[in-house]
């Protein structure tokens, strides 16, 4: 094996996992607010809410991203003009916004209900103690899963290569066009992608303990 292809290419391989990155943290602001919205929907006490929520979260869920992809950016795109660039965050935003919905939905029934009943005995408005009492102990549930689930848009976001984005995964799929080996430069990206994701995981781990000890 000849590993010079990799050593040659270095900048390259690093502009693709800044793009990466860059494409995940985008799509991680997009899908936290729109999953915190479904997750409150999937327990508000309206059925329409309820309702518009799971077929939200069921849906997309449902479709695989790669589907997504494509279709957001094939169809979609024409008419929103969204390009590649926004049409890939896009996506990953609204998938990803499905399980962080989940995520919140299961830490708010974590809760134990007679937190909400006390917290109505005591005067406050069902809105007061989702905000004051609900949502606060919610908040320590959700963060570990919630940060987990942006290493999963990491992983996911090597798919937006499909759509044009020049991004550690499409570096690797024209070095391989142009290089022909396959071998080295398959074996550096999932190594890279192992450093991304392993670092990551070991960066929210050190944040929850500070968070525990805090607490």
């Amino acid at each position: 094996m000849n590993w010079s292809v990799i050593t040659q290419n270095l900048p390259l391989f690093f502009t693709g996992v800044r793009m990466t990155l860059t494409i995940s943290f985008l799509a991680l602001l997009v899908s936290i607010p729109i999953g915190v919205i479904a997750g409150l929907f999937r327990v508000s006490r309206f059925r329409l809410l309820r309702v518009v929520s799971a077929v939200y979260v069921e849906f997309f869920r449902g479709v695989p991203l790669l589907v997504l992809l494509i279709w957001i950016f094939f169809v979609l795109g024409r008419f929103l003009r969204l390009g590649p660039y926004w049409s890939a965050i896009l996506g990953l935003g609204v998938f990803s916004g499905a399980f962080v919905a989940e995520i919140v939905r299961s830490g708010i029934q974590s809760v134990p209900r007679g937190q909400m009943e006390a917290a109505r005995a005591s005067g406050m408005t069902y809105l007061q103690a989702m905000t004051y009492v609900i949502l606060p102990q919610a908040v320590r549930k959700v963060l570990p899963p919630m940060a987990s689930q942006f290493i999963i848009l990491v992983k996911d976001s090597s798919l937006v290569s499909v759509i044009s984005i020049v991004d550690l995964s499409m570096v690797a799929k024209n070095l391989v066009a142009t290089t022909f080996r396959s071998v080295e430069i398959w074996t550096f990206v999932a190594v890279l992608y192992f450093c991304i994701t392993y670092g990551l995981s070991q960066l929210i781990a050190f944040c929850e303990r500070k968070f525990h000890m805090d607490h």
